[in-house]
C-alpha cells in the first residue's frame, strides 16, 4: 500500500468550518469537471448550500484567494482547500463488510473524486473471502494486520451490521487505524484519540422529515392567512 508523506492540515478549525470546507472542495470538484475556470462567492455558495457571508469568512482561514469582481479561481482554491483540511491524496480507504452497501462504497465518486483511494475490502464470510469486487479482493479479518501495512494513513469504513460494528473497529484501531468511518446503525465506544464519524441514515432521514413538516406547515398557515384576509 505505497508510501505517502501526511502533510498538515490547517491546525484549530473548528468541525462545522471543517465541514463546510469539504462542501465547498466537493462542489469546486464539479465545477472543474464541467471545465468552470472561475466562481464567485455567491455560485459557490449556492452550490454548497451555505450563504455568501458564511462562505466568505470561512475561506478567510485559508487567507485571501478571490478577486474582486472575478470571483475565485476554481482550481487553485480547490488545490488551497484540498491542502489545507488535509489532501485526501494521503489516504488509503479500507471497507469492512462487503454486502450491499459496502459493495455499493467500492466505487463511490465523492471517495474517487477527491482522491481517495480504496485499496482493500474486508469481510468474515467464507463464501465472499477470496472473491473481488471491481478488481479488489476481499480478505479475511484475520489478514488485517498481514494486508494493512501503512494504518496511519489509512480510513477504515464499517459497513458491517450493528451487531458486528464494535468489534471491527476494535480490530482495526488494534491494527493502528485512527480514522474511521462507521456506516452501522450504532454508536462506538472507542479510545478519544481515534476520530470517529458516523453516518446515521436513519437520522438524515428523520431531519428531512422534520424540515418537510414544516414547510408543509407553513404553507398551510399562510394559505389560511391569506384565506382570513381575502374575506
Amino acid at each position: 500500500m505505497g508510501g505517502h508523506g501526511l502533510r498538515g492540515p490547517l491546525p484549530g478549525l473548528p468541525t462545522a468550518t471543517v465541514e463546510r470546507l469539504a462542501a465547498y472542495l466537493g462542489a469546486l470538484n464539479a465545477l472543474e469537471e464541467r471545465g468552470v475556470e472561475t466562481v464567485s462567492s455567491g455560485e459557490l455558495a449556492t452550490a454548497a448550500g451555505v450563504n455568501p457571508a458564511q462562505l466568505r469568512k470561512d475561506l478567510s482561514h485559508l487567507g485571501s484567494y478571490g478577486i474582486r469582481g472575478v470571483g475565485y479561481d476554481v482550481q487553485s482554491l480547490r488545490f488551497h482547500i484540498d491542502q489545507n483540511i488535509g489532501s485526501a491524496g494521503d489516504w488509503h480507504v479500507i471497507i469492512v463488510g462487503v454486502g450491499n452497501l459496502g459493495r455499493s462504497l467500492v466505487n463511490h465518486s465523492g471517495f474517487l473524486s477527491r482522491g481517495f483511494r480504496v485499496v482493500a475490502l474486508f469481510d468474515v464470510d467464507p463464501a465472499l473471502i477470496g472473491r473481488s469486487v471491481e478488481g479488489h479482493p476481499i480478505h479475511s479479518m484475520a489478514d488485517l494486520a498481514t494486508v494493512l501495512t501503512e494504518p496511519a494513513a489509512t480510513i477504515g469504513v464499517i459497513a458491517t451490521p450493528a451487531q458486528a460494528a464494535q468489534g471491527v473497529a476494535d480490530r482495526l484501531v488494534a491494527a493502528g487505524v485512527g480514522c474511521l468511518l462507521n456506516f452501522a446503525p450504532t454508536g462506538l465506544e472507542l479510545p478519544k484519540e481515534i476520530t470517529v464519524r458516523r453516518v446515521d441514515l436513519g437520522s438524515e432521514l428523520q431531519i428531512l422529515a422534520y424540515h418537510r413538516q414544516r414547510s408543509l406547515a407553513d404553507d398551510a398557515a399562510e394559505s389560511v392567512q391569506v384565506s382570513v384576509l381575502g374575506d
